[in-house]
């Protein structure tokens, strides 16, 4: 009973990491960018280098160029959250390649990012012939070295037992910032830019599919967890406006996203934080910062003294938040002052003396709030005029201004901590007044416990899920308070995740060409 418990929490650990070098793109000059010129437009997308290969480990420290369905399952079942009995047995074998190509930066200049590529195989019909292309946009991780390409981490062995697996293409960039990227920061929910990034990875990654023995159909599939679900619609949101001509995305599900970053960022600061919001404020506020939004004139302006200097360059970086916590660079959460406010109920662990956020930059975002509010309607919601810089960011960052034109599924658990549904329920709402139809958008909220209404086995498994977690909890010493603890510890990502996974592979099984 002991290891269930240890899988729940692995997991959530890997996810939701908030989840490398660095180069002159990134040079800090009082929190401005100092970039090149910008690049031609035919550099975008252009590989660098071939593909390389990326032995799996099994075994301990055995490592195989091509992780057989048989060796696969042995680490889903005891690494992943019921195992291959959730995930499905696998079917075909995965060869997993990582490959660099030139992107952009927030600035716009030319700058490098790596991808993850896993290819199917095997004898089965489902592994052979032309493959369907899954593009997955990775969850929120504050260490540079973070690699869709490693199977020894969590959420890449999920993608690849979920897809891979079962006969997708899996082509996951590691973003501008990460896995030996020069980009010394991250344009952490930049929407041109990492949109533009996944596109520019798909360029790259069709560019040497045919010598990775990767035959790809017309199939185009966009997805991705967390920080990735947000990317994922911002993604597909840039192919079906920008690019309609290159790419004709067959069906999409954005999962656990903070589509609607301006409500995020109101709810946030009107007094009900989020789980990891030291860690989600820094990483939006750099990257608004490197993209021109003048949101500071010094850092100094924003953090409380112990944490300002050099918190532009922290995240991302070799620690995990816990580490940079024990090393005094972060607050364990604590956002605001003692007796700042508001604060709503239920919210006060995020208030307290050792806090990140000055009060006299929070009292300015809210007089901001009350002077230009917006979410006034789900028709409209940015139909409003903010002057304070951050909240202009998250509004032009905002996903809420388009439609989708495919076949979409939104994906969440109404208790999120980490990044609440009221963002899924935003975004379907916003899609749902513009005119999409219930034929072409589903909403799937796990944690629903309604008897009626679709997804009805899927939501039953959820409870029983959490119920187990409880349960093992309390068998092993902790009290029903632990018990709860644990679930809110593990929800998002080591719960919410599978189960929004598997009915995205499902949805995309069954969604017809377009």
């Amino acid at each position: 009973m002991r290891d269930a418990r240890l899988v729940l929490i692995a997991t959530a650990l890997v996810l939701t990491a908030c989840g490398g070098g660095s180069g002159n793109n990134g040079a800090n000059n009082g929190g401005t960018v100092v970039s090149p010129p910008t690049p031609p437009a035919q550099v975008r997308g252009v590989a660098i280098g071939g593909a390389t290969l990326v032995p799996a480990t099994i075994a301990g420290s055995v490592k195989v160029n091509t992780l057989d369905p048989s060796a696969l399952k042995i680490l889903l079942d005891t690494s992943v959250l019921f195992g291959s009995n959730f995930t499905g047995n696998p079917v075909c074998a995965i060869t997993t390649y990582t490959l660099k190509y030139h992107t952009i930066d927030s600035a716009g200049a030319d700058t490098d990012a790596s991808t993850a590529i896993m290819v199917p195989s095997g004898g089965d019909a489902a592994c052979q012939g032309g493959r369907p292309v899954v593009l997955y946009a990775h969850g929120t991780s504050v260490q540079k070295s973070y690699d869709m390409a490693d199977l020894s981490s969590t959420e890449p062995r999920l993608v690849a037992a979920m897809f891979a697996a079962r006969g997708y293409i899996v082509v996951a960039p590691n973003y501008a910032g990460y896995a030996g990227s020069s980009l010394g920061y991250h344009p952490y929910l930049d929407a041109t830019q990492q949109a533009g990034d996944m596109i520019d990875a798909l360029r790259a990654a069709r560019s040497v599919f045919a010598g990775i023995n990767a035959g790809a159909s017309s199939r185009l599939m966009v997805t991705g967890y967390s920080q990735g679900g947000f990317v994922a619609m911002a993604t597909q949101r840039a192919m079906q406006t920008q690019y309609p001509s290159e790419f004709n995305v067959t069906a999409s599900a954005p999962l656990s996203g903070p589509y609607a970053l301006l409500q995020f960022g109101d709810t946030i600061f009107n007094g009900a934080p989020s789980v990891g919001s030291s860690g989600f404020l820094p990483l939006v506020i750099n990257a608004g910062q490197r993209a021109g939004a003048a949101i500071y004139a010094s850092t100094a302006d924003v953090y409380e003294a112990k944490y300002a200097t050099g918190i532009d360059t922290l995240l991302p970086g070799t620690q995990g938040l816990g580490a940079l916590v024990s090393a005094g660079k972060l607050p364990n959460d604590v956002l605001f002052a003692q007796d700042s406010l508001p604060q709503v109920s239920g919210y006060g662990a995020f208030f307290g003396a050792d806090h990140l956020i000055k009060t006299s930059y929070r009292n300015a975002y809210l007089a901001d709030l009350k002077a230009a509010p917006c979410n006034a309607s789900a028709a409209n919601p940015l139909n409003c005029t903010p002057a304070q810089p951050l909240r202009k960011w998250l509004l032009k960052n905002d996903l809420r201004t388009y439609t989708p034109s495919l076949p979409t599924l939104l994906c969440g658990g109404n208790a999120d901590p980490l990044v609440p549904f009221a963002n899924t329920s935003a975004a379907s709402a916003y899609f749902r007044a513009q005119g999409m139809s219930t034929s072409q958008l589903s909403v799937l909220d796990v944690d629903d416990s309604a008897l009626t209404g679709p997804f009805q086995a899927t939501r039953a498994e959820f409870v029983a899920a959490k119920a187990l977690l409880r349960r093992i909890t309390i068998e092993q010493g902790g009290t029903a308070a632990e018990a709860d603890q644990a679930v809110k510890d593990s929800y998002h990502a080591g719960l919410v995740a599978p189960f929004c996974l598997r009915e995205t592979r499902i949805f995309f099984d069954s969604a017809p060409s377009r």
